[in-house]
Order: structure tokens, then sequence, then C-alpha cells
């Protein structure tokens, strides 16, 4: 059974699978098997590291020791962004998504956050799939992220009637 776990960003198991979302990012766009040098630069140009105390959270499924999946929430002024979503190939299927994004969506009503958004690109099929399952709704773009072409935004239920 995947454990979900609250990992600080820098630690090796949360560089683990960042390291492993981005190749699978950056191998999509370059439309061939990034190399290691274009993975160095992927991971400079998107820092995790604010994914931490009141600046967000980051969390990683773990299965015998290995990191398998991910997502991050960057906490704003009564939003949220959610970032670096990605589970491992051999992980799909499983659930281990929506499971990420319903703790993604809890850690935010618990700080009284209702509004989560995020950007990401068509060709991120699982993805985009993934969000429409869990209710997130497109919108028209909120940000100029030069690699993104869709935006979603779902609003949280706080349970306060």
């Amino acid at each position: 059974m995947t454990e979900l776990q609250v990992v600080l960003p820098g630690t090796p198991l949360a560089d683990e699978i960042v390291r492993a979302y981005m190749s699978d990012v950056a191998s999509r766009w370059y439309g061939r098997q990034a190399t290691p040098g274009e993975l160095e630069e992927a991971f400079r140009s998107e820092p995790y590291d604010e994914l931490q105390g009141t600046g967000g959270i980051f969390l990683v499924g773990v299965e015998d020791g290995r990191a398998v999946g991910c997502a991050g929430v960057r906490f704003g002024d009564g939003f949220a962004e959610l970032t670096k979503v990605f589970t491992r190939p051999d992980h799909r299927g499983q659930g281990l998504g929506g499971r990420l994004l319903e703790a993604a969506e809890q850690a935010c009503v618990d700080r009284g956050i209702t509004t989560l958004r995020l950007d990401t690109r068509a060709e991120l099929r699982e993805a985009c799939a993934l969000y429409e399952r869990n209710g997130f709704e497109r919108v028209g773009p909120f940000n100029d992220e030069p690699y993104s072409d869709r935006w979603y935004l779902k609003v949280l239920d706080t349970g306060v009637r």
C-alpha cells in the first residue's frame, strides 16, 4: 500500500520524485528523452523549496521506501496553486493521483483556503483527465506561464454551511 507523507523539499525522497516528474514532463515537451543538462535546467527553473511551512506543502506517495507520486500546493492569499502532480507510470491507474489530490485539497481546507487552481498542458493527458474526474473545471488563463495551455480551478467544500 502506498503511504502519503508530507516531505520537505530538497530531501532525497522529494528530489527523487521531482526529478522523475521533470524527466517525464521535459521528455514530453521535447518529444524525446530529455538530456541530463535539460533536466538540470528544468530542475533549476522550477524550484519547489517554498512548498513547506506557511508557503505550501509537498506530498509524496511512498511505497517500499521509494517515491512513486507527488503533489505540491503553494498557499496564496485566498487561493492555492496545485503543482508538480505526478505518478510514476508503473503506478498509474491505481488511484494514487486521486488520493494525492484529496490530501492536497484537505491541506487547503485546513488553512481556510477555498479555491485551488493549476495550470498545465493538454499533452499531459493523464493529468488533465485526473483533474477533470476530480471536479476541476477549465477556466481562462490566470497567468502567463509559457509552457501552459490549460488552466483549471476548483472551489473546495469546507464543510461550513
